[in-house]
């Protein structure tokens, strides 16, 4: 069969990677692509965006399987329109995208079905805003409403931060649109876990655990991120958090949606956190997350190709999902000064040294190849060096030596992913 992959980063290599491995598939597309999915599929130069071209294409080429990797198509309703092209396709529709497309929609489907998350409340007015936090407990939480690529959550110690933070998301249009209207949560504590689940509209599968680590500097400092590393599984996912979430979290939200006339199917990321207090649910995303599917797939032992058709059909009830008895740790390898400026185009060397490595992986994020045909960089996340190992410890001593197989100017990582873990 033929396959085409929808999207450019870290996350959409590792689905390629994964799915290059099912015997069921012959050829694997990937648009836009980049210089690292170039190894494992074709790239194709449309743009996520552009959804009449991707059909367009899907039909001529006679594509049995599209897996939609970014949010924006998927909260763009991509799905929809390949669906009325008569195309196959994973992921979620529009309307079921928007837990993920607007967090005052999802905070309020938590409401209303009892699904355990933070107290918060909703504003499409600054000043209402600003009024509210004069009263309110700190430190305190600001979420953008809308997709922000991971970045519109601001943590406010005082009102003077909280006030600043209205007025970055919502007057001075930091991440546009998606500031229209903000969400204030209580802050929360306790270790932060991502829960990666296959869903089918009626079913849902959890796939191992996950933990990232947004911020841009060791020990947690500086701005968030798309996420600078992860690790799997978390420590923290016991059997009995496992239990609590499905009973509580993942079915209902399931549930929730079917009844709300938003049938789920795709991927259904959870953000959960574990407070003192139980399990809460953080966010939902509407697709695998980055860097979290670089530690997941390669400790997955099923065929994924065969785990999406089971999706698509509603049987994914049939599927015994299983994952290696193991750990694998993700470390970025970013552009200095990432998130915020930072240089591209340059030449990055050493990539030969991942070459018949089984445990070791190099997952391209932002990578092009150039007029001359060398890998540089293209984007402030560039590389996710990934690595195997018995427990966590070996799996990050393997992840931080294979960080020195590969070089460029401006090569930027922390230092501490799964550190704590490790001298735990």
């Amino acid at each position: 069969m033929k396959v085409l992959i929808v999207g450019s980063g870290g996350r959409e290599h590792a689905i390629a990677w994964k799915i290059a491995k099912s015997p069921k598939v012959d050829k694997i597309y990937c648009a836009p692509g980049n210089a690292g999915i170039a190894g494992v599929a074709e790239c194709v130069p449309i743009a996520a965006m552009e959804f009449e071209k991707l059909a367009d294409f899907a039909k001529e080429n006679q594509i049995d399987l599209t897996v939609i990797g970014m949010d924006d198509p998927l909260v763009g309703g991509i799905v929809d329109l390949f669906e009325q092209r008569g195309l196959r396709v994973f992921g979620p529709r529009k309307n079921a995208a928007i837990i993920e497309g607007s967090k005052v929609f999802s905070k309020d489907l938590m409401k209303k079905y009892g699904i355990p998350t933070g107290a918060y409340e909703t504003f499409s007015d600054a000043g209402a805003a600003v009024k509210y936090l004069e009263t309110s407990e700190y430190p305190i939480v600001l979420k953008a409403d809308g997709l922000a690529l991971g970045k519109g959550v601001l943590i406010c110690n005082n009102f003077e931060e909280a006030r600043e933070g209205v007025r970055t998301l919502m007057l001075d249009k930091q991440f546009g649109a998606a500031g229209d209207s903000i969400v204030i949560e209580e802050f929360l504590t306790g270790p932060e876990v991502s829960a990666l689940c296959f869903c089918d509209g009626t079913a849902i599968k959890t796939m191992t655990s996950a933990q990232d680590h947004k911020r841009a500097k060791d020990g947690d400092e500086g701005l968030n991120t798309g996420g600078m590393g992860t690790f799997s599984p978390s420590p923290f996912y016991t059997k009995e958090v496992d239990e609590f979430c499905k009973k509580y979290i993942y079915q209902p939200t399931m549930d929730a949606m079917k009844k709300e006339g938003r049938d789920f199917m795709g991927i259904l990321f959870v953000g959960l956190i574990l407070t003192p207090k139980g399990p809460r649910v953080l966010e939902y995303n509407a697709r695998f997350g980055d860097p979290e599917t670089q530690v997941v797939l390669p400790r997955m032992k099923n065929d994924i190709v065969e785990v999406f058709e089971a999706c698509i059909d509603g049987r994914l009830d049939t599927i015994d999902l299983q994952f290696e008895d193991n750990a694998a740790v993700c470390v970025v390898l970013a552009s200095d000064g990432y998130p915020e400026k930072y240089e591209r185009g340059f030449a990055i060397t050493g990539l030969g040294n991942f070459d018949g490595k089984d445990d070791y992986f190099c997952f391209h994020a932002g990578t092009k190849f150039d007029a001359q045909g060398k890998i540089v960089t293209n984007g402030g996340r560039v590389l996710g060096v990934t690595a195997l190992g018995a427990d966590l410890k070996q799996a990050r001593a393997n992840a931080y030596k294979a960080t020195d197989w590969v070089e460029f100017d401006n090569k930027y990582m922390r230092h501490d992913i799964g550190k704590a873990i490790d001298e735990a």
